[in-house]
């Protein structure tokens, strides 16, 4: 029962490894986000983490000020026992006395420690944050280098494909023709306004020399 267990996590872990295998080939970037994102899930858990410890630091410091404080309460009140003669009230107020020095000695070494291991959180959790940094760093420069990869295959492609680079030349003749077109049209235009102004400006002397002349 167990070595088939043990096959059929083999083959899951097998066949999972082939799917990031593909979808690596397939889109690298993408797989590397989702490695980011995965990191800085983790990265936040630590944190909330790092917050919690130092919440359970400050609880530890105020019961041990709390036990502190009693301690010296009961000795106090032991002392006034004893000079009232009250041997019972005494020994209740020493107990307690014992017990509350005895609770703030264990809760000063949980603070302690506590602090020790916020230090160490604090630690590796800023060390996370400079290598999350660095990823999303290199990621930029992978997308960089992506990036000019890509546009290097589109440019290969214009440049090798001829049907492409047919149809790209082919615009720019069919705006060549236009254009040589409307040109010949507005210089058409402006030629035959020219003539028709300067033909009526031809008749308007002739008429104006031949009533003269009469």
């Amino acid at each position: 029962m167990a070595n088939l267990l043990t096959r059929i996590k083999n083959t899951v872990m097998a066949d999972l490894h082939e799917a990031l295998d593909q979808k690596e080939k397939k889109n690298p970037i993408a797989l590397l986000n989702q490695y980011l994102r995965e990191c800085e899930n983790e990265t936040e858990k630590v944190r909330k983490l790092l917050e919690r410890q130092g919440q359970l630091k400050e609880q530890f410091a105020r019961e041990h000020h709390q036990a502190l404080e009693m301690a010296e309460k009961r000795k106090y009140q032991s002392e006034v026992a004893m000079r009232a003669g009250e041997t019972d009230l005494q020994e209740f107020a020493g107990q307690e006395q014992a017990q509350y020095e005895e609770r703030a000695a264990r809760l000063k070494e949980a603070m302690e420690n506590a602090v020790k291991q916020q230090l160490e959180l604090e630690r590796k959790y800023e060390e996370m944050n400079h290598k999350l940094k660095d990823m999303h760093i290199r990621r930029l420069e992978l997308m960089g280098r992506e990036n000019v990869t890509r546009a290097h295959h589109r440019m290969d492609q214009v440049l090798d494909n001829n049907s492409y680079s047919d149809k790209a030349y082919s615009r720019f003749a069919d705006m060549e023709t236009y254009l040589d077109h409307l040109e010949e049209k507005v210089n058409n235009n402006y030629n035959r306004n020219t003539i028709d102004s300067r033909i009526a400006q031809l008749e308007k002397e002739f008429k104006n020399n031949e009533s003269h002349t009469i």
